[in-house]
């Protein structure tokens, strides 16, 4: 039996310019903006919400299934995925489009400019969640607007227990539209920041949206977790990472321990302190989808960092 992760396939190219912005951009300049930075470090890196979650938790053991589209340019990334023995089954190619694309430029302040091409992923309502057999539980990650709406509905007519997780793509939607996908889902997760603008969107607190689902997890970066589920709160702490390299795809490494631990029973102390583990896990190192732990290694890293046997 499969976990269905329908959400994003992306090609994340990462520069790095030996100076900082606020050296070449003039304020009083900004209306005729034309800059040019000379980056001599690049990288690129496999990212994507549904192939950093499905890199995790085939670490830890489970059978993702990844639904996604790309572009005419993904062969590099199809090819990965069968290194990796992640199905590409229903991985869908829009002819004439690109893979979703992000590029990154950081200074040496750890500032930003970015510039995202979502290419075929506007195609993902393509995919059909009743085209994949053998599944029993899901995630609906960030994905093209008409995609996450209509795999939501699928999930719920098809029976099938899911995540919605809006993430970065939770502005695409109005407050009615959150609700209902809401309404629909067993779970629900996003962050700090996308958890307030859910209030905002719907007019309602965290504490009154739980009661819309089976749990709803809020992750607070360095502050931990917290899980509301039958009118309670659960904190779930950090786990000390071996270092801090990237943050880029902890929350999808956080969300491969959600689905892991619904799946296989675990309560949700369990499994709140195994996604945090696997957030530490991936920050350690650069991209999200270069660490590389055995089971082993991660149960020999939550009996370090909770005292308590994972499996």
């Amino acid at each position: 039996m499969s976990t269905l992760i329908c959400g994003s396939i992306a090609f994340d190219s990462i520069m790095v310019f030996h100076d900082r912005f606020r050296n070449h951009i003039l304020p009083e300049q900004l209306h005729i903006l034309n800059v040019s930075f000379f980056v001599p470090e690049m990288r690129r890196e496999f990212g994507g919400c549904a192939g950093n979650i499905a890199y995790s938790l085939k670490l830890l053991g489970g059978a993702p299934l990844i639904m996604a589209t790309v572009g005419d340019d993904a062969a590099p990334y199809l090819e990965r995925l069968d290194r990796l023995g992640l199905p590409r089954s229903h991985v869908t190619t829009v002819p004439g489009s690109f893979t979703a694309q992000a590029f990154i430029t950081t200074d040496l302040d750890d500032n930003q400019i970015t510039a995202f091409h979502p290419g075929a992923m506007m195609m993902s309502h393509l995919n059909k969640v009743g085209d994949a057999s053998g599944v029993r539980l899901g995630i609906v990650s960030p994905d093209g607007r008409d995609g996450m709406l209509e795999h939501t509905r699928q999930f719920a007519e098809a029976g099938i227990p899911f995540i919605f997780d809006p993430g970065q793509g939770l502005p695409m939607f109005n407050g009615d539209e959150l609700l209902a996908c809401l309404q629909l889902a067993d779970y629900c997760t996003v962050n700090d920041y996308e958890a307030r603008l859910l209030c905002d969107r719907t007019g309602r607190s965290i504490e009154s949206l739980a009661t819309e689902v089976k749990a709803l997890i809020v992750t607070r970066g360095g502050e931990g977790s917290e899980i509301h589920t039958g009118g309670r709160r659960i904190d779930i702490p950090t786990a000390s990472p071996t270092a801090v390299q990237d943050p880029t795809g902890c929350g999808d490494a956080y969300r491969a321990g959600l689905l892991y631990g619904i799946d296989n029973g675990m309560d949700w102390d369990q499994t709140g302190r195994l996604a945090s583990l696997m957030g530490a896990i991936k920050i350690a190192s650069r991209g999200g989808q270069n660490h590389t732990p055995s089971r082993d290694d991660i149960a020999e890293a939550y009996r370090a960092a909770f005292g308590a046997t994972l499996w």
